[in-house]
């Protein structure tokens, strides 16, 4: 009798999601440093039962850590580089989650006047005509792909002593930004969420080459058997549901929304 009914309960938890199990997700530091993880992760683990373990990190080491087998799945915003992920084999798909968008962030001075630009281009070309001290991640991460593409797209190589790149994650990068009153490109994401913006502002955004799609691609169990296919997928299903649709789509600060979801 005993044993039936621990079976019965242990059934039960299991249909619940109780007992669902751990897996690892690399993600951005760009993404961590929202907040916005704060608020999906114990809504995962009450409706799946998952315990995901982030790894916060830039989206190239995220990309490096799925190739080794090293997590389950990786959620990232580089599309060249998930391309290149899927193309050798390393995850199974690509599936589109949410987006938000870069933004240019600068001594609310603008002694470059950037805030005048026409596109991001002419943002860059002003930034590098004055001079003016502008911080780089400098981390191979998804935010230092994009900024390294921009400065190409402006016909601009950026060096001198008035480039800093900081090999550092976002928080950190915004935080040297701050102390040097400096431009830096951020995710609006990580720049809304960021509590030490001294003399900072937001000065430009809203080209259409500032946008930031975040991607989920899951491990290629062909690769690496042991990676938790069934709980990647169980993810999956829970970051592309409605609920998760209401949760990211009402995370705000200040009244500001940080991310628009976009999965279908």
């Amino acid at each position: 009798m005993k044993r039936t009914i621990i079976a019965v309960c242990a059934s039960a938890l299991l249909a619940t999601g109780a007992f669902a199990g751990e897996m690892k997700l690399a993600v951005t530091t760009s993404f961590h440093n929202s907040g916005l993880s704060d608020i999906l992760l114990p809504r995962i683990k009450e409706d799946t039962g998952i315990e995901v373990q982030l790894l916060v990190v830039g989206t190239g080491q995220a990309i490096k850590l799925g190739e080794a087998g090293d997590v389950d799945a990786i959620l990232v915003h580089s599309r060249k580089a998930e391309d290149k992920f899927l193309t050798g084999g390393f995850g199974t798909h690509r599936r589109e989650i949410m987006y938000n968008d870069f933004v240019f962030i600068g001594p609310s001075a603008d002694a470059a006047m950037i805030a005048d630009a026409e596109n991001a281009a002419d943002a860059l070309g002003r930034i590098m005509t004055a001079q003016a001290p502008f911080v780089s991640r400098g981390d191979d991460s998804g935010t230092h792909k994009k900024e390294l593409s921009l400065w190409a797209a402006a016909e601009i190589v950026p060096e001198g002593a008035w480039y800093s790149a900081v090999g550092a994650g976002m928080g950190a990068a915004l935080n040297t930004a701050a102390g040097m009153d400096a431009y830096i490109m951020a995710d609006r994401a990580s720049w809304l969420n960021f509590g030490n913006k001294g003399n900072l502002a937001l000065l430009y955004a809203g080209d259409p080459i500032l946008f930031n799609q975040y991607a989920y691609l899951p491990v290629n169990p062909d690769k690496h058997a042991h990676v938790k296919t069934e709980l990647a997928a169980k993810l999956e299903a829970w970051l592309v549901s409605d609920t998760a649709k209401v949760l990211i789509n009402n995370y705000k600060i200040n009244g500001k929304t940080l991310f628009v979801f976009n999965a279908e």
